[in-house]
């Protein structure tokens, strides 16, 4: 039984019922740091926090004959470093009532405890960053969820103005640091250091704010009284603190700011923190910049404000996360809404829903710098009604980054409503004529257009493919695969008209496009080309958007096919024709998220586009097939 003991991992303590120590193993020694002498005969509270939960809940569970398990408590080692330890214990059982043993196991999951604080506390200040309107509004929120996330007691933020904002280039040896903003739990007394503190200054590489300036990376402190700050580390000492870090607020090669964390406990250098909030640094810079230039947007607005207010086109300013920035009076007075409201809206909120979807994607795609032609959209007044909108928008950037868009629209509700109309007439109109003509001529002009077959010379013909959809389907339900499938097929098919080419039809997730149908071109194979690498890029937009993982796998290849029309407007092709079982063959044995291309298709292309060799696959029926993989356009 010893030597089993001694080998256990897990640390174990023996008290009486008291709790004295009477026994403990190696694992125990090395985990708090006590040598055998220095544990035996001594009290359980010597390494246990609150040592009365523990013995209360093993007196609750003795009474009722139960062990306890995991049950996690907070300890600590002989140099006072915080550890959290799962523990089971047990009563041993004696003849004599009351003078019954303890037994302890315990097992250190401090490492996990880190983890899960790293992650709540990013996760906070994520959702801090989203919600939070203004700067000063969010840096408070994030020193007390820093604090409160990974159990640290006091934070503070020093910039080198009056508050953070100014951007300081390069490293500015003559900054002037000062603290401009202190958060502290109630459990510290800590009056005395924060007044120091409002009235220190440091320079760069002084103090440590003042080498985090300069370093312009996370520092790490395990005991302030050893870190050689004249003006600080001795009041921060008589505070009760005793480690502490800091992190730059960096954006490039501009500092805008140092954030400095302190704690009562002894902690020592956590690298994985140091890495969480290096990241954390970075996003509260990228938060500043876009308000700085969102201020910078809406006190140019203001100069434009009266004409915007006066003009009867609805004019709306959003952010890049879709809150509103601006509205003009056409605006609100068309949809109905109150400026108050209007604070606290998103514009997805007011969105129709058959062109949420639509208007998502315009969104991104304009967020993204492309620029996009007229848009139409629906909105939902506050009373329920539908207005069917139609305009432009754009986007403002700042230093390469989105900041917000600008929509101008015009209200064609009525027009829409007319065309319907017109619509539904004709629809009556044709179906009148058609009961009225006698039989024998209706028939055949029902008939007549799915009669007509063309051979068309010289197509190019695109087969794509969606890679792992099979695996990804069997974990969605069928609505969920077919709202997925059709996000992605209206992006293509948008694509489709916006070349002027023709969709064939779509198998399960397989797309099949054609150029050179109607009317006749002979640059059919660019604008294939063109829509093949926008495919990709769609793609890419849509897995960002639903936090998918979906490949694309394409292949084009030019040749003749046999058309038959289906009516004035709609072909269908014979997919036994060798141009469409070519263009198959090049999807199907190409590589995935790549356009792979046969020969012909290359002549056709090789002057506007990169291309790469890929070298000869086998095609049935055709031998060998040399091949190439379409890069990009040229220029």
């Amino acid at each position: 039984m010893e030597q089993v003991i001694t080998a256990m991992a897990d640390a174990l303590f023996i008290t009486n019922n008291i709790g004295k120590i009477k026994k403990v193993n190696r694992a125990a020694q090395q985990l708090f740091g006590f040598s055998e002498e220095e544990l035996i005969n001594k009290p359980i509270s010597l390494i246990i926090d609150d040592e009365q939960v523990l013995i209360q809940a093993i007196h609750q569970h003795s009474f009722y004959q139960k062990n306890i398990h995991n049950l996690e408590i907070a300890c600590r080692t002989k140099t006072k470093e915080k550890r959290l330890i799962a523990f089971s214990c047990s009563v041993i059982p004696k003849k004599t009532k009351g003078l019954e043993d303890i037994v302890y196991i315990g097992r250190d999951i401090t490492a996990r405890q880190h983890r899960e604080q790293r992650t709540s506390a990013q996760y906070a200040i994520t959702r801090i960053l989203s919600e939070s309107q203004t700067v000063k509004q969010v840096i408070p929120q994030i020193l007390q969820s820093v604090c409160q996330s990974l159990g640290w007691d006091l934070g503070e933020l020093w910039a080198a103005s009056q508050y953070i904002g100014t951007s300081v280039q390069g490293h500015s040896l003559n900054a002037v640091l000062r603290c401009v903003e202190i958060w502290s739990s109630r459990v510290i007394s800590a009056r005395e250091f924060k007044a120091i503190t409002w009235q220190t200054t440091y320079t760069p590489g002084v103090g440590l704010p003042g080498r985090i300036w300069i370093r312009r990376l996370p520092l790490w402190i395990q005991d302030i009284t050893e870190d050689g700050d004249a003006r600080r580390s001795q009041p921060a000492a008589e505070a009760g603190l005793y480690a502490a870090f800091g992190f730059p607020i960096l954006d490039d090669s501009e500092i805008l700011g140092v954030m400095v964390f302190f704690s009562r406990d002894v902690q020592p250098k956590d690298k994985g923190l140091l890495q969480m909030v290096g990241s954390i640094g970075s996003q509260i810079s990228q938060f500043i910049k876009r308000k700085q230039a969102e201020d910078a947007l809406v006190e140019s607005e203001e100069r434009y404000r009266d004409l915007f207010e006066n003009a009867n086109d609805l004019i709306q300013c959003v952010n890049a996360s879709g809150r509103f920035l601006y509205v003009n009076r056409a605006w609100r007075e068309t949809l109905g809404y109150s400026e108050a409201e209007i604070v606290n809206m998103n514009v997805f909120d007011i969105i129709h829903p058959e062109f949420k979807q639509e208007c998502l994607q315009i969104f991104y795609r304009v967020l993204s710098g492309e620029r996009i032609g007229q848009v139409k959209a629906a909105f939902v007044t506050k009373d329920g009604q539908t207005i069917f909108l139609e305009g432009n928008i754009n986007c403002k950037f700042v230093e390469g980054h989105p900041v917000a868009t600008r929509g101008i629209f015009r209200n064609v509700t009525q027009r829409v409503a007319a065309e319907e109309a017109l619509r539904h007439q004709q629809e009556e109109t044709e179906r009148l004529l058609l009961n009225l003509l006698p039989a024998a001529i209706s028939k055949p002009l029902k008939e007549e257009t799915a009669n007509i077959v063309e051979d068309v010379a010289h197509v190019t013909v695109l087969f794509a493919d969606i890679v792992g959809f099979s695996e990804i389907a069997a974990s969605m339900s069928a609505i969920q695969l077919v709202n997925l499938l059709n996000s992605i097929f209206s992006t293509f098919d948008r694509l489709t008209e916006q070349h002027g080419l023709q969709r064939i039809k779509t198998i399960g997730d397989a797309y099949i496009v054609v150029g050179g149908l109607r009317p006749r071109r002979r640059d059919h194979a660019q604008p294939i080309a063109q829509m093949a690498l926008q495919m990709q890029t769609a793609i890419a937009l849509f897995n960002t958007k639903n936090n998918q993982n979906f490949s694309i796998r394409i292949g084009i290849h030019s040749g003749s096919v046999m058309a038959g029309i289906i009516d004035l407007n709609k072909f269908t092709c014979n997919l036994w024709e060798d141009t469409v079982n070519i263009a198959s063959y090049m999807e199907s044995q190409g590589i995935v998220g790549k356009i792979q291309v046969t020969e012909d298709t290359y002549k056709s292309l090789c002057d506007e586009f990169l291309f790469e060799k890929r070298g000869e696959i086998e095609v049935q029926d055709k031998g060998k097939m040399t091949t190439y993989l379409l890069i990009g356009r040229k220029g």
